[in-house]
């Protein structure tokens, strides 16, 4: 068993086989949880303005690694920018809390790009991803994922607004391999005892669903376009989204080798992707960046690889360029996290190396 703290393993998926699940829907795929998120948001807006009518709001903020799989419809990716801050309250623990967000705003050096250095980049971070030996995974077995995460918000108080972000605090994921079962543990979210992920549909980040996906770099690059695409919101530009939904399958699940190798040669064929010399993830260690800026928000989505194994740390966004209206300043880190440890185990609850 290994738990790497970073990097990705993961599968491939049969070119035939389509993302889409097999059950008719009136809505395209993902659209009935887009509209569920939206929902939740809003009813998470009103919980954090009615907890107490003297106690400033602190609005929901569509932040990249917030937005959890375990709220995605099965066979679709993740849904770029939509995303329920308060998850907690999809379902499962009533004990689950709104999480709050009173620090100072997180704030970053922003690291230099070099436009023509990804593809050289990416050709040595997937070879590094290649060679790496891969653990086993077994029937009844879960995916486990350990990491550190923060995110920013603005906070209302009568006509002023500020900016806030949260303590960085745990998260501890599990996922069965089919995608139908899991539990969720994080601080100031859900609870100590965490909430349940179980759904009728398997989840987009299911191993088994991984271990489908097609690893020509090419073919995997139309499929994660043409998923992106049904999910998209339609204020995020389309190349944004699949680069953000890539990134999220390399730190949200546990792809095999050679599907994390496709996806940094996917990547690599994009527009847009840069290098970053120096990104620094949630536990403030530095690496050096595959990057992508959302010229609508003025964010940059960065993926943080350690310098000398390129081994994936985590990924984090930060402010890189102003935009007219946001409260938000360059240098302002909307969302950080950084992966503690990821493997897999027998039993839900389960840590490695130890009983549940």
């Amino acid at each position: 068993m290994n738990a790497s703290p970073s990097q990705p393993h993961p599968a491939e998926w049969t070119e035939t086989q389509d993302l889409q699940p097999s059950v008719e829907r009136d809505l395209p795929a993902g659209r009935h949880q887009f509209h569920k998120e939206h929902l939740m948001a809003q009813i998470h807006d009103d919980l954090r303005t009615t907890r107490s009518a003297a106690a400033p709001a602190v609005r929901p903020r569509r932040n990249p690694f917030l937005r959890r799989a375990v709220l995605l419809p099965a066979a679709a990716f993740v849904l770029a920018g939509a995303v329920v801050a308060g998850f907690a309250l999809s379902g499962g623990d009533a004990g689950g809390t709104v999480p709050l967000a009173t620090g100072p705003a997180l704030t970053t050096q922003i690291g230099a790009v070099d436009a023509k250095g990804a593809p050289q980049l990416l050709d040595r971070i997937s070879l590094a991803a290649a060679d790496v030996s891969e653990p086993s995974a077994h029937d009844g077995q879960f995916v486990y994922i350990a990491s550190k995460v923060a995110a920013t918000y603005p906070r209302i108080d009568g006509d002023k607004t500020t900016v806030v972000s949260q303590e960085l605090h745990s998260r501890q994921v599990w996922e069965s391999l089919d995608g139908r079962d899991g539990w969720l543990i994080e601080k100031g979210e859900t609870g100590d005892d965490g909430i349940t992920l179980a759904g009728e549909n398997p989840s987009s980040s299911a191993y088994d669903r991984l271990a489908q996906l097609p690893t020509d770099p090419d073919v995997l690059l139309k499929q994660i376009y043409r998923e992106s695409d049904a999910v998209r919101d339609p204020e995020v530009p389309r190349d944004q989204a699949a680069f953000v939904a890539i990134g999220d399958l390399l730190n949200e699940s546990y792809p095999p080798a050679d599907l994390a190798a496709a996806l940094y040669k996917a990547a690599a064929k994009m527009p847009g992707v840069v290098a970053v010399d120096d990104a620094v993830d949630a536990v403030g260690r530095h690496g050096v960046a595959i990057a992508r800026l959302n010229e609508q928000d003025g964010q940059r989505t960065e993926w943080i690889f350690d310098k000398k194994t390129l081994e994936l740390l985590g990924q984090r966004s930060v402010v890189v360029k102003h935009v007219e209206g946001d409260v938000f300043k360059i240098g302002t880190v909307t969302g950080t996290s950084a992966i503690t440890q990821r493997a897999f185990v027998d039993e839900m609850k389960q840590t490695p190396g130890r009983s549940s």
